[in-house]
This record gives structure tokens, C-alpha cells and sequence, in this order.
């Protein structure tokens, strides 16, 4: 599982043996745990994280997007 950023409780990450989906990023704090796809930065699972937090990761993903493509790309090929 390799770590891509850490931004204050937030760490997120990708699992190294999904390379068949398109990119996307999972982000966990805690016991919760939420997945977001990359190219159009949209929530696709959400296990405990309420909404105003979820807004917040969306902010950082979108901030952060074009390093978390090239960061997939780089590690998956992409």
C-alpha cells in the first residue's frame, strides 16, 4: 500500500494490486476509509466519514490531482 500523501489526519493511498481500475485514490483516517476516482474527482465508496469531511478530501484531492495522476502513472504505468 503505498503511501502518496499525508495531509493532517489523512493518509492517502492506493493498493498495489489494482491496476486494472481506473485511477483513483483512497484516503483513510482511523476506521474510516473513503475511495475517489482521479479523473473526475468523484466519491466511489465511503465506509464512516461524514460529509463535511468528505467535502474536505475532495479538496485535497483536487488540489493534488494532477500529483496523484502522475503518481499512478508512474507506479502503474498508466
Amino acid at each position: 500500500m503505498p503511501t502518496i500523501l499525508r495531509e493532517g489526519p489523512y493518509r492517502f493511498f492506493w493498493y498495489s494490486h489494482e491496476p486494472g481500475e481506473p485511477p483513483h485514490v483512497h484516503v483513510d483516517r482511523d476506521a474510516c476509509s473513503a475511495k475517489f476516482w482521479l479523473h473526475s474527482v468523484e466519491l466511489a465508496r465511503n465506509l464512516g466519514f461524514p460529509a463535511h469531511e468528505l467535502r474536505r478530501i475532495r479538496v485535497i484531492i483536487e488540489t493534488n490531482r494532477n500529483m496523484f495522476l502522475e503518481a499512478w502513472n508512474g507506479y502503474f504505468g498508466g
